[in-house]
């Protein structure tokens, strides 16, 4: 008796899996939605399009959200065409709670972005102040946002400060301020002895009040008015208009950043990840790059791939990690920084420089190996590759199409 029980839960089990298969197999509005997020939206990182079919009799269900409108119609254009019946559930970013609150301006002098709504998320990027962010949706105190290199991440609303339409072009239209230090304050007063408003890292944007004895007035997005000292900052369209920048002047910002702590996540003077410190060292010379180093090895021109070194000049990026085989994909998993006479600088543990010369003193062995492929990226075209004095992000002007 015991026998035929389990044979009779067996094929019970069965029948249900076989009902399981037959019915995932037939949810031919999953296929194609996959179809369409692989076209439209392959890197979560930067694209949203979560979307999901649910079957109910005759009818599939779309639900869900995406940031990517023509991603949506074209899925129910291509629904439509095979003859397939849906009714539309999806919520189309940003909320339609945010009316037109949809511009944000970091406001503190660096924000920790979040994977998740919460705290203790896990920290996947960084902006630092004055750093113009579209914002999609809000959770209780958290909102959505999308970061200049298209980065999507949460912010909690200490963070940052929300802006109406008129009130964001009235913020982009104002003459700004670019603070070069990597560490600093900025004061109460045209005088150090004030008292401090708050810190400072590189490449924080202010609006510019005016100027009193050797300090600059600015005004942060929240409202808040101080005082910086000139020799620490530069109007940021003058500093825009004297952008010209070639290897050097990456080695020399990226020396300025020597010593930083590594920090998962970290994309500002506090502390960098391996693409975090390439990041910025670019941005504080006039570049937005892509935030990761998977994403970043996809721009640029190909300048090795065979670790003959002697074709490199200063600034362009080495990738390294683990190569395709015939059964696993590339994984890209660091990246530095060339600076010349066989050395690169980069971020781990620490900002420091290593040599791919086996007769060097700081030779680096271990990430000599496991090396990729070097990327230029100064000077090029492609996606992901913003020069602000061509598309400024921070003002309604650009001193050059050059």
């Amino acid at each position: 008796m015991k026998n035929i029980k389990l044979l009779g839960l067996f094929l019970l089990f069965v029948t249900i899996s076989c009902d399981q298969k037959e019915e995932n197999s037939e949810n031919k509005a999953e296929e194609t939605i996959a179809e369409v997020r692989q076209e439209f939206a392959p890197d979560k990182r930067v694209a949203l399009f979560d979307i999901q079919a649910e079957k109910r009799e005759d009818v599939y269900i779309l639900k869900g959200e995406s940031n990517l409108p023509e991603a949506v119609n074209n899925l129910k254009e291509k629904l439509e065409a095979e003859n397939v019946n849906f009714r539309d559930s999806i919520k189309i970013l940003p909320q339609e709670e945010m009316e037109d609150m949809k511009h944000g301006v970091i406001k503190i002098s660096v924000a920790n972005l979040r994977g998740e709504a919460a705290h203790s998320s896990e920290l996947v990027t960084q902006a630092t102040l004055g750093t113009p962010v579209k914002v999609y949706k809000k959770e209780d105190n958290w909102y959505l946002i999308q970061t200049p290199d298209d980065y999507l991440s949460w912010v909690d609303g200490g963070g940052v400060q929300i802006f109406s339409d008129t009130g964001f072009e009235e913020w982009k239209s104002s003459e700004k301020l670019i603070y070069l230090q990597p560490f600093g304050n900025s004061y109460a007063e045209a005088d150090e002895a004030s008292g401090v408003v708050s810190d400072l890292v590189a490449g924080a944007i202010f609006e510019l009040s005016g100027e009193e004895n050797g300090y600059f007035q600015v005004e942060y997005p929240d409202g808040r008015t101080a005082y910086i000292q000139q020799n620490e900052a530069k109007k940021y369209m003058d500093w825009l208009e004297n952008l010209n920048p070639e290897g050097e002047d990456l080695i020399a910002t990226s020396k300025k950043l020597m010593g930083l702590p590594y920090l998962w996540g970290g994309t500002s003077a506090k502390g960098v990840d391996c693409s975090g410190y390439t990041k910025t060292v670019y941005f504080l010379n006039g570049m937005v790059i892509p935030r990761d180093a998977s994403q970043q090895v996809n721009t640029g021109k190909l300048i090795d791939s065979t670790r003959n070194f002697e074709n490199l000049i200063p600034g362009d990026l080495l990738f390294f990690g683990r190569p395709a085989t015939d059964s696993t994909s590339e994984r890209v998993v660091h990246v530095g920084m060339w600076i010349g006479n066989n050395e690169f600088i980069h971020s781990s543990g620490s900002v420091h420089v290593s040599s791919v010369a086996k007769e060097a003193p700081n030779y680096d062995d271990f990430n000599y190996n496991r090396y990729l492929r070097t990327k230029r990226l100064l000077d090029q075209e492609g996606e992901g590759l913003t020069y602000l004095r061509k598309k400024d992000i921070f003002t309604n002007t650009s001193s050059s199409d050059d």
